[in-house]
């Protein structure tokens, strides 16, 4: 069993910054890609920012030059720091891996999120 446990959510005025971090545990052979992805209220769920085992990130465009994304492979942790905060980054944050366990091969796991509200 894997499991993916976000945590660092919460209210933060604009211009603030956050950090997120989730750790994944359970039956893990290796962890491919990491990635953060949100989902506002009526929206769909977008990719924030994703980083390889080789540590090559890639971002959405709202989110370039104010989000950085890393990964403690010894951790099996991913973090997402956040700055610069805008009331349009509220939303729920997700953390997703594509993994190899003990008994499956590049699957998909998904935490079950993490809260965050910017607003004054």
């Amino acid at each position: 069993q894997v499991q993916l446990v976000e945590s660092g959510g919460g209210l933060v005025q604009p211009g603030g910054s956050l950090r997120l971090s989730c750790a994944a545990s359970g039956s893990i052979f290796r962890i491919h890609t990491m990635g953060w992805y949100r989902q506002a209220p009526g929206k769909q769920r977008e990719l924030v920012a994703s980083i390889t085992s080789g540590d090559t990130a890639n971002y959405a465009d709202p989110v370039k030059g104010r989000f950085t994304i890393s990964r403690d492979n010894a951790k099996n942790t991913v973090y997402l720091q956040m700055n610069g905060l805008k009331p349009e980054d509220t939303a729920v944050y997700y953390c997703n891996a594509i993994l190899t366990s003990t008994t499956t091969r590049w699957s998909d796991y998904w935490g079950r999120g993490t809260q965050v509200t910017v607003s004054s």
